[in-house]
């Protein structure tokens, strides 16, 4: 069976943030994902993949911690511990901002900017912060914004994280800086790369498995194509991706999605849901050790997703028009 690991970056908005948003507004609008008297955030996502027997791996970001204090992280992981999730660090540096005591000298938007010593301190009071909340120990890593590079790695080697999955080989170049970029897991020095799963939509071109960068089709698709290989699938979403960019109200399309996506992992007999602490690295590196092509493109598949996504833009992301009085 291939494993498929649904990823969730769990992170804070610094944009909300700059703009004068209140902890409890920001946690509402990035974590729980509250839009109008309902949510749609790391909840729901949770009620979604429990329904269809699945796990999430939430990659939780503590550097909100820096600004506003630790004690929001332990309220908004026990949750994902309790209902048997998996919780993984994740790391934007932006935070570093606000910090009142900064723990390295300079500030940069990604990890990957910081030489290695300083990247070994970020990394190290992240992971503090997140184990302090009652998290376990982590034993695999996503930069924020993708923003790796090879000190990265060797970072995470010194730290003993195992895994990393901070390579999207569809994201710009100067975000995720790691040399060794490819579609399948590989060895970094002691840490395994296990990248950003996807397909081609077009000849030549990447496209990620993220829930509002894929149509269902395409997600089903890449998933059965996943099911016929030997290498784990990692799928990536966000807590606050059921919302509209303006996070003001529910983005139904991306929804749809999310739930085809976790009804399809459910019923194929060749997928199973795991998360990191489950997959042996010296075992998928052994299975995975010739690199199977990406699904190609389908010009009917990619199509249909264009449609559907400007369908979605017109229906979600525009401001409601106000009622008449």
């Amino acid at each position: 069976m291939a494993e498929v690991l649904v990823t969730i970056d769990t992170e804070l908005s610094s944009r909300l943030h700059r703009h004068g948003a209140s902890l409890g507004e920001n946690l509402a609008r990035s974590i729980a994902g509250k839009a109008g008297d309902a949510a749609y955030g790391v909840g729901w996502q949770m009620d979604m993949l429990e329904r269809a027997g699945l796990k999430a791996v939430f990659f939780v970001d503590p550097m909100p911690a820096l600004a506003h204090g630790s004690d929001f992280l332990a309220p908004m992981i026990a949750p994902m511990l309790a209902r048997g999730h998996e919780v993984q660090l994740h790391s934007h540096t932006e935070w570093l901002e606000w910090a009142s005591h900064a723990p390295v000298g300079g500030r940069a938007r990604n990890i990957g900017d910081f030489d290695l010593a300083e990247q070994i301190t970020v990394l190290t009071l992240a992971r503090d912060l997140l184990t302090s909340a009652g998290a376990p120990r982590p034993t695999a890593f996503r930069a924020g914004n993708y923003g790796a590079d090879d000190r990265t790695i060797a970072a995470l080697a010194t730290l003993g994280i195992r895994w990393d999955s901070s390579v999207n080989i569809g994201c710009p170049d100067d975000s995720c800086r790691v040399s060794r970029k490819t579609h399948a897991p590989v060895d970094l020095g002691g840490v395994v790369e296990l990248p950003v799963s996807g397909l081609l939509d077009r000849p030549g071109h990447f496209r990620p498995a993220q829930i509002c960068a894929l149509s269902g089709w395409e997600m089903r698709a890449a998933l059965r194509h996943a099911a016929a290989g030997e290498a784990p699938f990692v799928i990536v979403t966000h807590s606050f991706e059921m919302l509209s960019r303006d996070r003001e109200r529910p983005n139904r399309m991306v929804m749809r999605r999310f739930r085809a996506m976790c009804e399809e992992i459910a019923r194929h007999p060749g997928l199973q849901s795991v998360g990191f602490r489950d997959l042996d690295p010296a075992e998928v590196l052994a299975r995975s050790r010739a690199e199977r092509p990406l699904l190609a493109a389908n010009r009917v598949r990619t199509a249909g997703r264009m449609v559907e996504q400007a369908i979605a833009t017109a229906l979600y992301e525009r401001p409601a028009r106000p009622s008449r009085a």
